[in-house]
């Protein structure tokens, strides 16, 4: 069986936490309906509350809305609306939200109507079905799950404004006082870029560079990267060193970028008559990390580790190759036949009054 696309593991991965969240979201509502209906001042007359039933509703209720839901805001809400305000999601997100809510009391409705094995031409199970569909529950179902719904959105669209890793190190203010770490950068440079950008002009240059970093941007999230910045043409990669050399993903993440490129060759060549390529430079190494600004704070890392970096990526073409990584890295990866590196020997980077070894890697046949 064929491997999913990495754009789409992606996605199973972020529709896999949706529905997580929702189930969690589901067993608080049944445990505020159950103090509810424990409360004396909230009681009126007789009310019986089975946990266990109500247990399974509000779960089965949210199990369908993140799976239908979940997979309308993952797979086309926001790829659809990538590139277009934020109004337009929620008026998409609004619509699919109230359809999804009739289809789910629907399939509730049925299946408490047929709950006695009768069929639906029973004119006792046409009356159950319609009293539960029409039952007030509902609106506090509606009240409850639209917030839920909106900030799952707002959540989504932060997480990829920012990046998923990125967003939790703000909220959890990991680095609000300086750190040192260690982390493995990689610099993408795009080949050809000035050539291309005369071609094009400048508007299409812009969809062009919009196009190819949103197709770059899977395969690094799937491998576990933080997009650290956008220079012109050039993005600037970033792991935490355990995840980056954890089954070299920082190597997997340079390959996998060049096959989500080559899966799109079609559309760039529709669209610009060109296919982009890039070359890359990979260090390891120490930084001191903290949070940046007041008004547009930003994560930023300092260190020679990133200038080393960009002077290996700056030697690609001495060597004529798309990836160069330093000897600190190669030395830390574990082996794998997945790979192969060849040395070439120390090189001077410019700027640095120093010498330092890069090896070229590749993909075994």
């Amino acid at each position: 069986m064929p491997a999913l696309p990495f754009e789409y593991r992606f996605k199973l991965q972020r529709l896999f936490t949706i529905v997580v969240a929702w189930q969690i979201v589901a067993v608080l509502m049944t445990l505020y309906e159950r103090t509810v209906s424990a409360s004396a001042v909230m009681q009126r007359g007789s009310v019986s509350f089975d946990f266990s039933t109500a247990l399974g509703f509000n779960m089965a209720a949210a199990l369908m809305g993140a799976l239908m839901g979940g997979s309308f805001l993952v797979f086309y809400v926001n790829v659809r609306f990538r590139d277009r305000p934020y109004a337009w999601t929620v008026i998409a997100v609004a619509a699919s939200f109230v359809l999804v809510v009739a289809v789910i009391t629907a399939l509730l409705g049925s299946f408490v109507a047929l709950g006695a094995g009768r069929s639906l031409a029973d004119p006792q199970v046409q009356a159950a079905f319609v009293a539960f569909v029409t039952d007030p529950l509902h609106a506090k179902n509606i009240i409850l799950w639209g917030p839920v719904v909106m900030l799952t959105q707002f959540t989504l669209q932060i997480s990829d404004k920012f990046g998923p890793r990125v967003l939790w190190h703000f909220l959890w203010g990991r680095y609000n006082v300086p750190r040192e770490e260690e982390r493995i950068f990689m610099f993408a440079d795009l080949k050809s870029s000035t050539t291309i950008a005369l071609r094009l002009g400048n508007e299409r240059y812009h969809r062009f560079l919009r196009d190819y970093f949103a197709d770059l941007t899977d395969p690094i999230q799937y491998n576990r990267g933080e997009i650290y910045q956008y220079v012109g043409d050039e993005i600037v990669v970033s792991w935490n060193a355990s995840d980056g050399l954890a089954g070299s993903a920082c190597l997997n993440c340079f390959f996998q970028m060049r096959a989500a490129i080559a899966l799109k060759a079609p559309k760039y060549v529709e669209r610009y008559g060109a296919v982009p390529a890039f070359k890359a430079g990979m260090h390891i190494g120490h930084v001191i990390a903290g949070e940046f600004g007041i008004i547009k704070r930003d994560i930023t890392y300092s260190g020679d580790v990133l200038n080393t970096t960009s002077r290996i990526q700056g030697v690609c073409n001495t060597y004529e190759v798309d990836l160069l990584c330093s000897d600190d890295l190669v030395r830390r990866l574990p082996p794998d036949g997945r790979h192969r590196v060849t040395s070439r020997g120390l090189v001077e980077l410019k700027g640095k009054g120093m010498k330092t070894g890069v090896n070229s890697v590749t993909l075994r046949d």
